[in-house]
C-alpha cells in the first residue's frame, strides 16, 4: 500500500489497560498488512504480555516492532510492577498511575527521535494528550484513538456542549431521574448516575486530565474509531459533523484474528487449555450456551457473584462463566466449594478462572448468548460473532453502550442494572441483581418464540455486516485506505518542501 519512496511508519501508543491495548494491537496488525511499518510503544511488563503476538507477526513478514519505556512506578508511589491499570491495587492510586503516564513524554520523544524510518504519524490513546504536543514538535499528525462507539462519543460530545447534566443536583433521588440526551437522531434517556466519570470527575486531578484530553483532541489531526459505518450510520454522520475534522472508522479490528492461534494468544495468556474449552463446546447444541464475562477490570463483590452463579444455574442453559481471580476472590471460592457449585453444574457449566480466549469462544457455533459488562471491545466481539447480548453495564461509558445495543440495534436484553458499580468502589455497592433477574434475562434471551428469533436474526445480520466491513470492498477497509493515502500525501508534501 505505502510506496517504497515514502515508506510509512506509524507509531502507536496504547493506554496500559487490556481493553485499550488489545484493539490497538489488532489495529497495528491491520496497518502492517497494508505494508505500513508499525512501532508499538509500551512498558516492559506490558510488552512481555504481547511479545508472542508481535514476534509471530514479525515472523510472518509483517513490519511490526515493540519498543519499551520504563514506567516510573517508584517515582509516583505505585508498587513495583504496577504498569497496567488492572494491577492498580486501590482507587486512591489511580491518579498516581496517570501521573506516571504524564512522565512518559520525555522518554517517548527520545525514542521517536531515534526511529528509522522517521515516524509518519502518532496514533495514541486519548489518555496521552501530551502526544499532540510531541506530534507538533516532530511536524507529524497525531490521531486520537477511541476504543468506543460513535453513539457514545456523540452522546458525550452533546452533553458537554449542552451541560444539561450539570443542572441535575447531586442528591441520590435527582441522580436517578432520567433526562433526554440532546441533539441525537433517536430519543435516548439516561440518568446522571449512569454517565461516564469524565462528565463529572470528582477529583481535581481527574478533571484536569479530562480537560487536557478534550483540548488535545481539538488540536489533533484526526480521530480513529473502532467501529464500522453500517453499525451506527446516523451516528457516524452526526459525529463527523459535530467534530468538524477527519474521523476514520476502521473496525471491528478484532476481525484481524482469523486463525485459531490468533484468537488464543489475543490478550493475556488464557487460563484454560483451548482444546479443553473447544471440546466442551463441541458437546453442546448449536446456539445453546450462554457465555458470561465481565471484563478485565471487573471486581464484583462475592455476594453479587453468588447471585450470578445461582441465576445461571437456575436458567437450565449450558454456560461458560469467566470469573476474576485475586486477593478478593477467596470468599467466593469458599462458597463454590461449600455449595459444590461446580459439581452440581458439571457438564452444563464451565468456570474459567482468570483470562478467557473470548474471541475463540464467541466464534464457536454452540454459543447462543453473551452476558456482558458492555465494554466496547466485548460488544463488538459479540456483534462480530452474530450472537445476541444480555447487558449488565458496570461503569465508564457502558450505560451508553447498553442504550446502543438495546434501543438502536435491538440485539439484546437488559438484566436491569440502573446504577453503576464504579471501578475501585465495588465494596460500597450492595447486590444490584438477584438470582431471579439473571435467570429471567437468560430465559428471555434464549427464548425460541417470535421475539427471540427476531433478535437472533438481527444479531446475525449485524454480524455479517461487520465481516463485510473489513473485506477488500468493505467500508472499514476503504476508510483505512483513505487514511493511509492521506498520511502518504502529507509525507510526500513534507519531503517536497524539505527538498
Amino acid at each position: 500500500m505505502a510506496s517504497q519512496d515514502h515508506q510509512l511508519h506509524f507509531v502507536l501508543l496504547p493506554l496500559m489497560a487490556q481493553g485499550h491495548m488489545i484493539p490497538m494491537i489488532d489495529m497495528a496488525r491491520l496497518f502492517a498488512k497494508r505494508s505500513v511499518i508499525v512501532t508499538i510503544v509500551t512498558t516492559p511488563l506490558n510488552a512481555f504480555r504481547y511479545k508472542t503476538v508481535i514476534d509471530r507477526a514479525e515472523v510472518s513478514g509483517l513490519p511490526m516492532r515493540l519498543l519499551q519505556l520504563r514506567f516510573p512506578c517508584a517515582e509516583v508511589g505505585l508498587p513495583e510492577g504496577c504498569e497496567n491499570l488492572e494491577t492498580v491495587p486501590s482507587d486512591e492510586l489511580v491518579m498516581n498511575f496517570f501521573i506516571a503516564i504524564s512522565m512518559l513524554q520525555q522518554p517517548f520523544e527520545e525514542i521517536l527521535g531515534e526511529l528509522q524510518p522517521s515516524p509518519s504519524c502518532i496514533i495514541s490513546d486519548m489518555f496521552f494528550p501530551w502526544t499532540s504536543e510531541v506530534a507538533r514538535k516532530f511536524h507529524i499528525p497525531r490521531f486520537v484513538f477511541h476504543g468506543t462507539s460513535y453513539f457514545t462519543l456523540l452522546c458525550s460530545h452533546n452533553l458537554l456542549l449542552s451541560k444539561i447534566h450539570e443542572r441535575v443536583t447531586s442528591e441520590s433521588e435527582s441522580e436517578s431521574e432520567s433526562f433526554v440526551v440532546p441533539g441525537l437522531p433517536d430519543r435516548i434517556e439516561i440518568t446522571k448516575a449512569q454517565l461516564p466519570p469524565s462528565m463529572y470527575a470528582n477529583s481535581s486531578g481527574m478533571r484536569d486530565i479530562h480537560s487536557q484530553i478534550r483540548e488535545a483532541e481539538v488540536t489533533a489531526y484526526g480521530v480513529v474509531i473502532n467501529s464500522f459505518n453500517e453499525l451506527e450510520p446516523k451516528y457516524v454522520k452526526e459525529y463527523q459533523k459535530a467534530k468538524g475534522k477527519k474521523v476514520w472508522c476502521i473496525g471491528p479490528v478484532s476481525l484481524c484474528n482469523k486463525e485459531t492461534l490468533d484468537k488464543i494468544e489475543r490478550g493475556n495468556k488464557a487460563s484454560i487449555d483451548e482444546n479443553q474449552c473447544l471440546k466442551w463446546l463441541d458437546t453442546k447444541q448449536p446456539n445453546s450456551v450462554v457465555y458470561a464475562c465481565f471484563g478485565s477490570l471487573c471486581r464484583l463483590i462475592p455476594s453479587q457473584l453468588i447471585e450470578i452463579g445461582l441465576g445461571l444455574e437456575a436458567s437450565n442453559q449450558p454456560f461458560i462463566w469467566v470469573i476474576k481471580v485475586g486477593d478478593k476472590s477467596s470468599e467466593f471460592e469458599k462458597w463454590l466449594v461449600k455449595e459444590g457449585f461446580e459439581e452440581r453444574t458439571k457438564g452444563r457449566g464451565l468456570l474459567i478462572r482468570g483470562w478467557a480466549p473470548q474471541v475463540l469462544i464467541l466464534s464457536h457455533p454452540a454459543i447462543g448468548g453473551f452476558l456482558t459488562h458492555c465494554g466496547w471491545n466485548s460488544i463488538l466481539e459479540g456483534v462480530c460473532s452474530g450472537v445476541p447480548l444480555i447487558t449488565w453495564p458496570l461503569f465508564a461509558e457502558q450505560f451508553f453502550n447498553e442504550k446502543l445495543v438495546i434501543q438502536i440495534l435491538r440485539i439484546g436484553v437488559m438484566v436491569g442494572v440502573e446504577v453503576p458499580v464504579l471501578w475501585g468502589e465495588e465494596e460500597k455497592v450492595e447486590v444490584l441483581v438477584k438470582m431471579e433477574e439473571v435467570k429471567n434475562a437468560v430465559e428471555e434471551l434464549m427464548d425460541e418464540g417470535e421475539e427471540g428469533e427476531e433478535r437472533r436474526k438481527r444479531a446475525r445480520e449485524v454480524g455479517e455486516m461487520a465481516k463485510r466491513a473489513l473485506e477488500d470492498e468493505g467500508s472499514s477497509h476503504f476508510n483505512m485506505t483513505l487514511m493511509i493515502q492521506d498520511i502518504l500525501n502529507q509525507v510526500s508534501e513534507k519531503q517536497y518542501i524539505e527538498d
